[in-house]
Parts: structure tokens; sequence; C-alpha cells
């Protein structure tokens, strides 16, 4: 018989021929399927941090701006202490602060602390030269320097220590960053915190004439460009002290709205100068 025949030689009924054909053609298509599906997802998440990437260094841009902006401020004052040849009553201490703070940033964001934060390093080395020129021009009219070239010379020798440190003792980025950025935090929120002291004038005096505005808004402005990069991707480290900072200025907009209508028109400024 056929049948008998086509077993003896060995092959297959057609049935099972098409039964197993038909399987092999399903597997197939299904792999097709699955890597069309595949190549699809990496594609959008490709194109999604692309497009994080640039929107992450859009933002860092603007918050370079106005970083530079608030480095700015104190410009006008140093031009009349070289022309009166005098720094009167002003104080170095904020400067001095805004350095070490600088110094720290312009740390963390280096390759081999944190890798990908190019903008960081920009902004906190421009604030690292307008430091020093300030600190340069209140030594040279300055009549006592000790105590300012002691506090400067500390700082000095606490980032040779920490810099020495992390880079000999600690061996990853991720460890590094977390060293580096709790060290940020720490200095970030203090020079954040600062105008509290003008925000507690604010409401004593009920005036605003030593709290100018365009700074205010240039803080809140700050605060919610480099918490927002803080964001592309998250890193805790810049979260912290930009939150705190965008949620003071903020608050000292609110204060100009209060007692705005409430000051006289004195021309009277307070210098409050907040890092990146």
């Amino acid at each position: 018989m056929p049948i008998i025949k086509s077993r003896e030689r060995g092959t297959a009924p057609p049935w099972k021929s098409r039964g197993v054909s038909k399987i092999l053609l399903d597997i197939t298509n299904s792999s097709k399927i699955s890597l069309i599906l595949l190549l699809f997802v990496n594609n959008i998440t490709i194109k999604m941090i692309i497009n994080q990437s640039i929107i992450r260094n859009i933002i860092g841009i603007i918050g370079n701006v106005i970083s530079c902006g608030l480095f700015l401020s104190p410009m006008p004052t140093y031009i009349q202490i070289i022309k009166s040849k005098d720094v009167k009553k002003f104080s170095p201490i904020p400067y001095l602060a805004t350095l070490l703070n600088c110094l720290l940033w312009f740390f963390y964001g280096l390759p081999i602390v944190h890798p990908n934060s190019l903008l960081v390093i920009t902004i906190n080395g421009i604030g690292i030269a307008f430091e020093v020129f300030y600190l340069t021009v209140f030594l040279i009219y300055a009549a006592r320097q000790g105590r300012v070239m002691k506090l400067l010379a500390l700082e000095m020798v606490f980032m040779i220590v920490v810099v020495t440190s992390v880079l000999l003792l600690i061996h990853t980025t991720t460890k590094r960053s977390l060293v580096v950025g709790i060290l940020c935090i720490i200095f970030g929120t203090c020079m954040y915190a600062s105008p509290l002291v003008v925000m507690k004038l604010v409401i004593q005096t009920k005036s605003v004439e030593f709290m100018p505005f365009t700074l205010s808004l240039a803080s809140f402005l700050n605060g919610v460009c480099w918490t927002s990069y803080g964001f592309l991707p998250f890193d805790i480290n810049l979260l912290v002290p930009n939150g705190l900072g965008t949620l003071f200025g903020l608050a000292q907009l609110v204060l100009y709205a209060c007692y705005f209508k409430s000051t006289s028109n004195k021309d009277a400024r307070v210098e409050v100068e907040l890092p990146v």
C-alpha cells in the first residue's frame, strides 16, 4: 500500500509536513514581530535619551547665564572700592564662602568625580575667577589683610585635603560623587540660606529697600534652572541646595510683593550672592 511504502521510506504523511511547516512559519513570524518591537522600543529609548540630554544642556546653559549675572552683581560695589581706594565696612566673608563653594562644585563636576557635568564646571570656573578678582581687590585696598589671608589659607588647605583624600582613598566615581556631593550640599545650603538675614530685616522694617527685586528674581530663576538640571538625570546633590534656593528665592519674591508699597524710595542696597 502507498501509505505503508511511504512509512517504510521514512517520509512523514503530508498532513504532518504541513503542520511542522506552519509551526516553523509561526515561530519565524513571531521572532520578526518581536525583533521589530524591540527595535522600535530601542529607537524610542534612544530618542528619549537624546532629547533629555538636549533639554539638560539647554537648561544648563540658561543656568550658566543667570548665574553669571549673580556673580556680576557685586561688581558696582568693587568699582566703587577701586575708585575710593577704600573697602569701607564691606565684609570679605561672603566672597570667601562663595569661593569655597565654587571650588567644591568645580571639583564635583570633574570627570574623575562626577562625569558628564561640563556645565557645572564652566559656571563654577567662572565663579572662581570672579571671587578671586573680588578678593584680590579687597586685599589691595584693605587696611587689615591678616584675617582675610588666614581664612583664604584655611580654605586652600581644606580643598587640598578634600581633593587628596578623595582621589587617593576613593577609587570609583560613584563613591567620589557621594562624598564630594555631601560637602557641596552642606556648603551650598549654607550659601542659599544667607538671604534669611535679609528677609528677617525686610519683615522687621516692613521695607524691601535692602532686598533688590532683580537680585531676588535672578536668585529664584537660578534655583529653578539648576533644580531642573538636577532632574535630568536625577542628581540629589544638585537638587537639595538648589531646591532650597528656589524656595528661598520664591519667599523673597512673596515678601517683595507684600512690602513693596510700604517701602520708601531710598537708594540702599544689600549684596546677597548665591552661587550654583
